[in-house]
């Protein structure tokens, strides 16, 4: 079993625990495959907005990974966060640029949209490309004032 998606590592490509990482290159972990910040295995999300809730959005890679062997999915319905795994083996396809992430945000639908403006430290530009392709959708404007801008009161209104 296989599933393809998204991994985020910090600026210097290491993970939560300081292992490196390298694109193309292909890893492994032994032991019983677990969810969670003491579970074991690499965490994969298929929605790449899932991923920066896991780093500091102003510093991250964000790379396209496979994710086989022994795998775990895990939902987050609580948070609004689906189709994570965890696995036994993953291999870095590729890393993702900035502009193409803004790029792929563009087309996500409400709910996925309202996670990515809420953990993804937009610029002003990126702020102003998201509010152009959601013109009438009140909800994805209030959350760009709220979590870009800083407007405490966006959702009073």
């Amino acid at each position: 079993m296989f599933v393809i998606g998204y991994k985020a590592f910090n600026g210097n490509f290491t993970n939560r625990s300081g292992y490196k990482f390298k694109v193309g290159q292909t890893y492994h972990v032994d032991g019983a495959i677990k969810w969670g910040n003491n579970g074991n295995g690499f965490h994969i999300c298929t929605n790449f907005e899932e991923c920066f809730r896991y780093v500091d959005s102003n510093n991250f890679i964000l790379t396209e990974v496979i994710g086989f062997g022994k795998l775990i999915k895990y939902d987050d319905e609580y948070n609004g966060y689906f189709d994570m795994y965890v696995c036994e083996n993953m291999r870095i396809i590729r890393t993702i640029s900035r502009k193409e992430i803004i790029e792929m945000a563009k087309t996500l639908w409400e709910d996925r949209l309202y996670n990515f403006i809420r953990t993804f430290s937009l610029t002003d530009e990126e702020a102003k490309e998201i509010e152009t392709v959601s013109k009438g959708k009140q909800k994805i404007l209030k959350d760009i004032d709220y979590y870009h801008n800083g407007n405490k009161n966006a959702y009073r209104s």
